[in-house]
C-alpha cells in the first residue's frame, strides 16, 4: 500500500474514531463547553491525554508551516489541515497534511524526472 493510501486510511479513522465519543456525548450533553473542559481535565490521567493532544496539535502547525514553506505548498494543502485540526484534531490534520505532502513530492519528482 502506498504511503498516501495508508494516510488517507489514517484520515478517515481520525474522524470516525475520536468522534464515536465525542458525539454521543454532544447528543446528551450539548455543547456544553464548561462542562467540556471540566470532564477533560478531572483527573490526571484524562489531562495527560488532553495537555499530550494540545502539545501534538501546537508541534503539527509548526510542522506543516516549516514542511510546507520547504515544500512551496500552497492554498488547500496547508487550510485544510490547519481547520482539520481546528474542527476535528490532530487525529485528522497530521494524516490530511502527509497525504498534501506526498502528492506535493510526487509532483517534486515528476518534474525532476521531466527535466
Amino acid at each position: 500500500m502506498k504511503p498516501k493510501t495508508k494516510y488517507l486510511l489514517l484520515c478517515f479513522l481520525g474522524v470516525i474514531l475520536p468522534y464515536s465519543q465525542f458525539l454521543p456525548w454532544a447528543v446528551h450533553n450539548g455543547l456544553n463547553m464548561p462542562l467540556f473542559l471540566h470532564q477533560l481535565f478531572s483527573n490526571q490521567v484524562s489531562a495527560f491525554f488532553a495537555l499530550d493532544v494540545i502539545v501534538s496539535a501546537v508541534a503539527f502547525l509548526s510542522f506543516a508551516r516549516i514542511e510546507g514553506a520547504r515544500l512551496k505548498m500552497r492554498g488547500w494543502a496547508l487550510w485544510l489541515p490547519l481547520m482539520a485540526t481546528l474542527i476535528i484534531g490532530v487525529s485528522l490534520a497530521l494524516p490530511l497534511f502527509l497525504y498534501f505532502r506526498e502528492l506535493k513530492l510526487e509532483e517534486i519528482i515528476a518534474k525532476a524526472s521531466a527535466a
